[in-house]
């Protein structure tokens, strides 16, 4: 498997899309992971940044 450089992560109430990419953009994954699985999956990751996106909703979910 390919080095994760960047992390994109889609915040909502139960479901979150994770989406790893490379140093050169190439995807490395592509995750649909729980809430209860997402600490435990970024926890096993070298570091990275992370960059979250949420809609205007997400606000409410918080």
């Amino acid at each position: 498997m390919n080095e994760v450089n960047n992390i994109g992560l889609d915040l909502a109430k139960n479901i979150f899309q994770l989406h790893g990419a490379g140093a050169d953009g190439s995807v490395v994954f592509r995750r649909k992971l729980s809430r209860a699985q997402l600490l435990k999956f970024l926890s096993d990751q070298q570091p990275c940044v992370v960059a979250m996106e949420a809609c205007a909703s997400a606000h409410h979910w918080g």
